[in-house]
C-alpha cells in the first residue's frame, strides 16, 4: 500500500471512529431518556394500567421523554452500528433522519418568525388546556409550578385564566378551598421565607385588581416568555446555530467517510494483492462446484 492510500485509510479510520462516538453518546443520551420516562410513568402507576395515558386533559411531560428519547435510541442504534460495521445503508438512515431534523429546525424557525402571532394564540390554548389539567398528573402539576415560578407570572395572560380550572374558578358552585384563587407558584416570593406558603393563593382574585399585585405576580406567562427571549436572544440563536452546526458537520463528516469508504475499496481491489486474492476466491468457488 503507498503513502497516499495508507493517509487516506488512516483518515477514513479518524473519521469512522469519530462518527461512531457522536453516534454512541446520541444513543446513551436517549436510552437515559426513555429510562427516566419510563420510571416517571411507574412511579405513577401509569404502567400498571396503560389506559390512563389517554385520561389526561393536557400534557404529560413524560411523553417528551418518550418520544425524544425513542427517536435518539433508534437513530443513535443504527448510527452506531452503521459506523462501526461501515454499513452504508444504517448510516444513510441516520443522515437521512438528521437532514429531517435539520430541515425541520430551520422550518420551525422561519414559520415562528413569520406566523408570530399565530404562534402566540397557539401558546396561549396550550397553556390553558394545561390549566384545565393542573391538578390531573403531578408532572404536569410540576412543570407548571415550575414555569410559572421562573417567568414570575400567572396564567397565560394573567392570573383570571385560573378560571378555567374547575378547583380556582369563582363560581358560585364550586366547593373547592381553593375557589378563587390561584396556585401557590403565582405568589411573589419573601426571601425571608424558608419554608413556601402553598396556601398563599387561596381567595387572591376576591381582592380587588390593585390588591393582588402585592400578593401574586399579576403578569402573565405568554408576555413573559416573549420578554425572555428578548432578552436572551443572543444565547438562543447560538444554541440553535450551534446545534445546526453540529448536525451540519456530522452530515459532511459521514459523506466524506463514504467516499473515502469507495474510494479506498476501489484501489484495494486493484492492487496486485486485491487482485490476487480475487482470483483465489474465484479458483475456491469452480473447485466447489
Amino acid at each position: 500500500m503507498s503513502g497516499n492510500q495508507y493517509k487516506g485509510h488512516e483518515v477514513s479510520c479518524c473519521i469512522k471512529y469519530f462518527i461512531f462516538g457522536f453516534n454512541i453518546l446520541f444513543w446513551l443520551l436517549g436510552m437515559a431518556l426513555v429510562g427516566i420516562g419510563l420510571w416517571a410513568w411507574s412511579e405513577k402507576g401509569v404502567l400498571s394500567n396503560i389506559s390512563s395515558i389517554t385520561d389526561l386533559g393536557g400534557l404529560d411531560p413524560v411523553w417528551l421523554f418518550m418520544v425524544v428519547g425513542g427517536v435518539m435510541f433508534i437513530l443513535g442504534f443504527a448510527g452506531c452500528i452503521g459506523a462501526l460495521r461501515e454499513n452504508t445503508f444504517l448510516l444513510k438512515f441516520f443522515s437521512v433522519f438528521l437532514g429531517i431534523i435539520f430541515f425541520l429546525e430551520l422550518t420551525t424557525g422561519v414559520l415562528a418568525f413569520v406566523f408570530k402571532d399565530w404562534i402566540k394564540d397557539q401558546l396561549n390554548l396550550f397553556i390553558n388546556n394545561n390549566i384545565r389539567a393542573y391538578r390531573d398528573d403531578i408532572d404536569l402539576q410540576n412543570l407548571i409550578d415550575f414555569t410559572q415560578e421562573y417567568w414570575e407570572c400567572c396564567g397565560a395572560f394573567g392570573a383570571d385564566d385560573w378560571n378555567l380550572n374547575i378547583y380556582f374558578n369563582c363560581t358560585d358552585g364550586n366547593p373547592s378551598r381553593e375557589k378563587c384563587g390561584v396556585p401557590f407558584s403565582c405568589c411573589t416570593k419573601d426571601p425571608a421565607e424558608d419554608v413556601i406558603n402553598t396556601q398563599c393563593g387561596y381567595d387572591i382574585r376576591a381582592k380587588p385588581d390593585s390588591e393582588q399585585k402585592d400578593y401574586i405576580n399579576v403578569k402573565g406567562c405568554v408576555p413573559q416568555f416573549e420578554k425572555w427571549l428578548q432578552d436572551n436572544l443572543t444565547l438562543v440563536a447560538g444554541i440553535f446555530i450551534g446545534v445546526a452546526l453540529l448536525q451540519f458537520l456530522y452530515l459532511m463528516l459521514k459523506q466524506h467517510f463514504h467516499s473515502n469508504s469507495s474510494i479506498f475499496e476501489h484501489i484495494s481491489l486493484n492492487t496486485p494483492s486485491g487482485r490476487i486474492g480475487r482470483m483465489n476466491n474465484d479458483h475456491l468457488h469452480h473447485f466447489l462446484h
